[in-house]
């Protein structure tokens, strides 16, 4: 609880330090940036006060931290170059500019950084795991965070082309599932669940696939991206919709009118 508790105080000081900064640049999308680095950033405390085994608090470490670095990496790229995500304009506008509303969004995304650091704490408190286990959890990291990279990396390429602009990105992995990046996001969370399989607190590990999958299909996810995906493009978006599944990557169908 104690490891709890500082994990919530470091992301309440940056969520309100992005709070401040979008305030100046009218820009509420680095509260996803700032998210991602402040899980990341909380896998190293319970791995530097965890009272588990050197080898599953080591990996936490190395895999979280850069899990959270390199998210927030890309994030950070689209924000400081882009226009606020129409996300965030149409909230904005909901909200009529009303920073206390926004204050109050920073700080509930502080809280998620606490839900989310559940995992960690699991891992933290592991017994010694033999070889194969962290040799999984490595391959799963590998697989799960390579995809990712690939997924943003195709999106980025096709939105930096003028001549696709008001056009759904159709290219790579975007052909067998709408959101590839989130479906590999939510397959990096088993990472953990493999270190954790030796905790006294191995269920806690759950949280973060469960977690993570309840919060991208159904709340901030899947139908905030969606929402906005249909407003800026339209028929051209629900073709999309009609041919390719949402989450789980599989082969497109033909879309009918």
């Amino acid at each position: 609880m104690i490891n709890l508790l500082w994990v919530w105080l470091y992301a309440a000081v940056i969520m309100s330090w992005g709070w401040w900064w979008q305030r100046r640049h009218q820009n509420i999308g680095v509260v996803d940036v700032l998210w991602a680095k402040g899980v990341g950033a909380s896998a190293l405390l319970p791995a530097l006060l965890g009272e588990g085994a050197t080898a599953p608090r080591i990996a936490l470490a190395v895999l979280g931290g850069l899990w959270g670095s390199r998210l927030a990496l890309h994030l950070w790229k689209r924000v400081r170059s882009e226009d606020e995500d129409g996300r965030y304009q149409h909230l904005r506008k909901h909200w009529n500019g009303h920073q206390g509303k926004i204050f109050g969004f920073f700080q509930f995304q502080a809280l998620l950084v606490v839900l989310f650091a559940l995992p960690f704490v699991a891992v933290s408190q592991s017994a010694d795991l033999p070889v194969g286990w962290i040799i999984a959890a490595v391959a799963m990291w590998l697989f799960s965070v390579g995809g990712e990279s690939l997924a943003d990396r195709q999106l980025a390429r096709f939105r930096a082309n003028p001549a696709n602009k008001g056009k759904t990105c159709r290219d790579g992995l975007w052909r067998f599932s709408r959101h590839p990046n989130y479906f590999f996001e939510w397959l990096h969370w088993f990472t953990y669940v493999l270190l954790a399989v030796h905790s006294p607190l191995w269920w806690l590990a759950w949280s973060g696939p469960l977690v993570m999958y309840v919060f991208l299909r159904w709340v901030s996810g899947i139908p905030f991206t969606e929402a906005q995906a249909l407003r800026s493009r339209g028929e051209d978006y629900r073709a999309y919709q009609r041919s390719t599944p949402m989450l789980f990557p599989w082969f497109p169908k033909e879309s009918k009118p």
